[in-house]
């Protein structure tokens, strides 16, 4: 289930005069300190009632300037690579630092143990080929699962658990895996699974109840269990007691220590990207207003398609994703504007000055 956002826009700005809003350099991105620890104090209160420990996911909030904030609410941090994981080693030295990455290289895995306590691999051939060398250094070791319970709506591109998806291990892999090499599930310190997007807690319900079907007589013997993140858990009228329903009924019945690791959620709607009208214009019915900021730079809200001149893939991603489409690149003449448009582009972006009056 999404949710919908009831709050005012920019409600965190009331204290803040125009005057000093007009002073800053722009384009610039604005931090709302006090809701990121409102949020912070949300997130720290779910840990109170349930004993999980939730994790900041740096890929998806990694401004280490404002990591200080949030120090006193989070358990550690969630990394997606070596450096994000020195980031959260250098910048939060006293938190627990986990890291995931759909492979790792080989030439980087040495200095990844030096930063990271907790290594989640994506198959288990990656477990198989790493996993000795991480319970070496004593890492825990845990293995990222593919439950296959799509609960995306409308974001099968992005679905972990879609048919095909590379992201995390089927129970037909696992089983296959053991019977080639046993001794794999000895390095298993713990499990992880990471299903949802800007979603609340029934989903998560769901998801678990799949992990349960397929893994869960692995679970007695695993020390963790990563529930992943794309939990909204700050947003207006989340559902926290099913969340904490599904912590606690799983701690308790398998004796694991869970963790979450939501990225949005930490700093949503404490952010601001303020900008300068440049110029106004108007051409016929529609309203213009020229910015000094870029979309495909600042608010990937938008995603940009390069070449532009490829019509057939500008329908086929509009009619998948849920947000504009913006073709651009190798963009000559009137006809291919009209194409892409024509294809379900929102609009077109060249640098050829004869076609911007098209």
């Amino acid at each position: 289930m999404r949710l919908a956002d009831t709050r005012p826009p920019f409600a965190g700005l009331a204290n803040l005069s125009e005057a000093a809003l007009a002073a800053l350099p722009t384009p610039c991105y604005l931090l709302d300190e006090a809701q990121l620890r409102r949020n912070g104090e949300l997130l720290l209160g779910v840990q109170q009632r349930t004993g999980c420990k939730i994790l900041l996911a740096q890929k998806a909030f990694s401004n280490f300037n404002v990591y200080p904030v949030l120090a006193p609410y989070l358990a550690g941090t969630e990394a997606s690579g070596l450096y994000e994981s020195r980031l959260g080693k250098e910048e939060l030295p006293e938190k627990e630092n986990h890291v995931f990455c759909a492979a790792y290289r080989a030439d980087e895995f040495a200095e990844l143990l030096q930063y990271a306590d907790h290594i989640v691999f994506n198959s288990p051939s990656q477990l198989a080929k790493f996993g000795p060398a991480a319970k070496a250094a004593g890492k825990s070791v845990g293995l990222r699962l593919n439950p296959e319970c799509s609960t995306q709506e409308g974001h099968a591109i992005y679905d972990p658990c879609a048919p095909g998806s590379r992201l995390g291990t089927t129970r037909a892999q696992w089983d296959a895996a053991v019977q080639a090499d046993p001794a794999l599930p000895e390095l298993l310190d713990g499990l992880h699974f990471h299903t949802l997007c800007e979603q609340d807690a029934d989903a998560l319900a769901l998801t678990l109840a799949a992990v349960e079907a397929k893994f869960g007589d692995l679970l007695p013997r695993m020390k963790w269990l990563n529930l992943g993140g794309g939990h909204h858990i700050t947003r207006p009228d989340y559902d926290l007691a099913t969340l904490e329903k599904c912590i606690t009924g799983t701690q308790e019945k398998y004796g694991v220590q869970v963790y979450l690791e939501p990225g949005e959620a930490w700093a949503l709607n404490a952010g601001y990207l303020v900008t300068t009208v440049l110029d106004t214009l108007q051409n016929g019915q529609t309203h213009l207003a020229i910015l000094d900021m870029s979309a495909a730079c600042h608010t990937p809200d938008v995603i940009e398609i390069l070449p532009g001149t490829l019509p057939k893939i500008i329908e086929k991603l509009s009619g998948k994703l849920p947000v504009p489409l913006i073709a651009g690149g190798l963009m000559t003449d009137k006809c291919d504007i009209v194409s892409a448009l024509q294809a379900g582009a929102l609009c077109a972006s060249t640098s050829e000055e004869t076609l911007w009056e098209v």
